[in-house]
């Protein structure tokens, strides 16, 4: 076992013992909070795919991660309600129906923005991409039948089979699972004779399609399945909160994870999860004391950047990617 490996199991141990010790001392709180971080986590796990492996760096991931988000708020409240959505489709509150509900709409969009998007590089794909995020945000916030700027609520936690998803430390066993699934999903990418070409598009382009294979397509399919990802991470962030926010879809939510790829190390396993467990802790340590608590984030970013390029788990792993 390298000390990846080993730094990994690590985090993923951790994650799941503090809720758990949480509940045994009777502070569910905290259990909301390593829920909140495994959810993040996955969203930048999704995100890591294309940007990683991929080299894409999307800066409107937003709009999927708001994407799933609505889902979960949409299938619900046509639930309660008991009326028909779009095309006579019935809601639903089965979270397991919401999850493919949310890979299949955000993979869905995702398919006509990357195939426009990726005929572009650089910075114009980041500005493109932004501009996509940015017209579904502006579109989710004058829909007024899903309550437009003011969001739209849940008004009871969607359920999943055999679990009591109200009690905390169940949700956070499904966001847990669920988040371990993706991490898996990433690393068979990763180890997979597709992931070896993706990475290999992100290097030379040329010599990809030298022998017969098409960087276009590939990079289109690991930017579809990056929002699917995304999109089911979104929907735990709705049923977390209760609530599907306009504010899911903002530029700043993209940005958020990215800087959550960047901390915890681009293209590493699980530098989606050691980012997200910093993220958290500095918003929930710093956020009741200073209302710029982000400036210490930024410091520290600052510092990964310029001393720390694989990120924290390069700093305390080494050079090895393959945890």
């Amino acid at each position: 076992m390298n000390r990846e490996t080993l730094f990994n199991t690590v985090l993923a141990v951790l994650l799941l013992v503090l809720p758990l010790a949480a509940v045994a001392i009777g502070e569910p709180f905290y259990v909301t909070l390593a829920t909140r971080m495994a959810i993040l986590a996955l969203a930048a796990v999704g995100l890591n795919l294309a940007l990683g492996l991929g080299g894409l760096v999307s800066f409107g991931h937003a709009a999927f991660f708001g994407i799933g988000g609505y889902v979960a708020g949409i299938f619900a409240s046509h639930a309660f309600n008991q009326e028909p959505m779009l095309f006579g489709f019935e809601g639903s509150d089965q979270m397991p129906v919401i999850w493919l509900s949310a890979m299949l709409v955000s993979a869905l969009v995702a398919v006509p923005i990357g195939a426009i998007s990726l005929r572009t590089s650089g910075v114009y794909f980041i500005m493109i991409t932004l501009a996509f995020a940015q017209m579904i945000y502006y579109f989710a916030i004058s829909w007024p039948a899903y309550g437009g700027e003011d969001g739209l609520s849940i008004l009871t936690r969607n359920a999943f089979p055999g679990l009591n998803t109200a009690q905390p430390i169940s949700f956070f066993l499904i966001c847990y699972g669920l988040l371990m699934a993706g991490l898996l999903l990433f690393w068979f990418v990763r180890n997979s004779r597709f992931g070896a070409a993706l990475q290999a598009a992100r290097q030379n382009e040329a010599r990809v399609a030298a022998v017969g294979i098409a960087p276009f397509r590939i990079r289109l399919a690991a930017f579809a399945m990056s929002a699917a990802i995304t999109g089911v991470a979104g929907a735990l962030f709705a049923d977390l909160n209760r609530f599907a926010s306009p504010s899911m879809l903002s530029w700043q939510m993209s940005g958020e994870l990215i800087v959550l790829i960047v901390l915890g190390g681009t293209a590493r396993l699980f530098g989606p999860v050691a980012g997200a467990i910093l993220f958290v802790l500095f918003e929930f340590a710093l956020g009741g004391l200073t209302e710029r608590w982000q400036l210490f984030l930024g410091l520290i970013l600052l510092g990964v950047v310029l001393f720390a390029r694989g990120g924290l788990i390069g700093l305390f792993a080494g050079k090895a990617r393959h945890g």
